[in-house]
């Protein structure tokens, strides 16, 4: 029979002897003056008051060292036997585990290494771990694990922690931008009984109280701002998450935040300047530099932005001319080329995967331009260009990274490319686009000539050069069985 006591069970017992000793294991409250890192950077002889987490333990029998945790950094504390005493020192080394907060007064000094310590006069637990901490040098392995116990991740991994101190910094950046340019954030709705402003499937919720079925949004308020425009705001943004039911890999999740906004009396090369501008800001402001290592692919923003004409490229890399194709001749094409893909009924899906396959090809930084109309219901269609519309995408190692466009503001023509989605949709094409009439009822009372820009946080994914689930604090998990 097997008598040996789990990890858990042995911390239970340390718990309620510290509880029968009369010591809370979990105060509401600590005093913390100092950060950790501040330990690093005192004079010999100054006076701190910290806490946060342990990390390690060394009892040397009268001196114990220990490596103290707070967001800030990790530092060494030193407990002395005749500085707090025998019995506090055995009560330390006897009921404290590594993974416990503490609270610690003390005097910095530096060992005969070199290592700035702070000597603790007194110390507090303020909270028992009941579980172990991962192993110092194989912490979380699996991938699955290190998702489902981010917290444990980012704890033990530096690096993923700063993933996520620059995601805060990137939002920042995007913020103080369109701030400074004029922009007023706003708060649209994220429940609809259309969606729109993108094509993909959305998610389906019951309103209770309304007793209707709606959507979860698949853009951040497109139809929505370009109301706003209506209304006479001129410069709106929005950040906020968005939900779409479709498939996932390394650049694609189910919810995610984007930012989208628009600017009335601006035009689509407005967009791209202003988009351009935005982007290198946010990377400086992020990451301190403008050239990045993306998959294979050297990335410079600082270097000229390239123009990539949809059509051209496309014949240039297939020999397929779009105005002169089928969907048959597609489909052969596709085979050639040796492209996986779903099967298809409309035009508009082969052109997408017909792009798909060119983009990949494309380092960039540069926009795509000169989308066809048939695949972009929102965008006004060119005067010099007719079939295609004034839109552009960023192409970055391979991708589709923002997608922004001279807005259109015809009701009349919006309402005919909304009937062609439905027609679309009613064909089974679920990504289509849903009719929206509330939308059209408002672009009849006058929407100024306007431009607008979505761009996901896929692209901070790809500065970070890592995949965008790595990049989301807690992913979405399929529940254990």
């Amino acid at each position: 029979m097997n008598n040996t006591k789990s990890e858990y069970e042995v911390r239970l017992e340390r718990l309620e002897k510290i509880k029968a000793a009369g010591i809370n294991p979990y105060p509401a409250e600590f005093d913390k003056k100092n950060e950790v890192a501040e330990i690093k950077t005192a004079k010999d002889g100054a006076k701190l008051k910290t806490a946060g987490r342990i990390m390690l333990v060394r009892d040397m029998g009268k001196l114990c060292f220990c490596h103290l945790q707070d967001f800030s950094s990790r530092a060494q504390i030193a407990l002395k036997l005749d500085e707090v005493g025998k019995e506090k020192y055995k009560f330390f080394i006897d009921h404290f585990d590594n993974g416990d907060f503490i609270g610690v007064e003390g005097e910095v000094f530096t060992t005969h290494k070199g290592e700035k310590t702070l000597l603790v006069k007194k110390y507090v637990l303020l909270a028992k771990a009941l579980l172990p901490m991962p192993e110092k040098w194989h912490g979380l392995q699996d991938e699955e694990e290190r998702f489902r116990k981010r917290y444990l991740d980012i704890l033990t991994n530096p690096e993923v922690k700063d993933i996520f101190v620059k995601k805060a910094k990137y939002y920042e950046a995007m913020r103080e931008f369109l701030r400074q340019n004029g922009f007023v954030e706003v708060e649209t709705p994220v429940l609809e009984n259309t969606t729109g402003g993108a094509d993909a499937r959305p998610f389906v919720t019951h309103h209770n109280a309304l007793d209707i079925d709606v959507y979860l949004r698949i853009s951040v308020g497109e139809l929505w701002q370009k109301r706003l425009m209506v209304a006479g705001f001129d410069k709106t943004f929005e950040m906020g998450r968005i939900f779409r039911n479709e498939g996932m890999d390394a650049e694609h999740l189910q919810d995610y935040t984007s930012m989208e906004y628009y600017w009335a009396y601006a035009d689509w090369n407005d967009g791209m300047k202003f988009t351009e501008e935005l982007i290198k800001h946010v990377a400086e402001k992020t990451f301190g530099t403008l050239k990045f290592k993306i998959k294979d692919f050297n990335i410079d923003l600082g270097k000229k932005w390239e123009r990539y004409d949809y059509r051209e490229e496309i014949k240039k890399r297939t020999k397929i001319d779009i105005e002169k194709t089928n969907v048959k001749e597609i489909k052969k094409k596709l085979k050639e080329l040796k492209v996986d893909y779903e099967d298809f009924k409309d035009l508009e899906t082969g052109l997408d995967q017909l792009w798909k396959f060119c983009r990949k090809q494309i380092a960039g930084p540069g926009f795509l331009i000169y989308l066809p109309k048939v695949i972009s219901p929102l965008a006004k269609e060119s005067v010099t260009r007719p079939g295609y519309v004034e839109r552009y995408q960023l192409i970055l190692a391979g991708s589709e990274l923002c997608n922004g466009f001279s807005e259109l503001n015809d009701p009349l023509d919006q309402e005919e490319r909304f009937k062609k989605q439905a027609a679309l949709r009613a064909s089974g094409n679920e990504e289509a686009q849903m009719k929206d009439d509330d939308f059209v009822e408002a672009l009849r009372h006058g929407m100024p000539p306007t431009t607008g820009l979505g761009i996901s946080e896929r692209l901070f994914a790809f500065l970070m050069d890592k995949p965008v689930r790595e990049c989301q604090i807690f992913p979405l998990m399929r529940p254990k069985e």
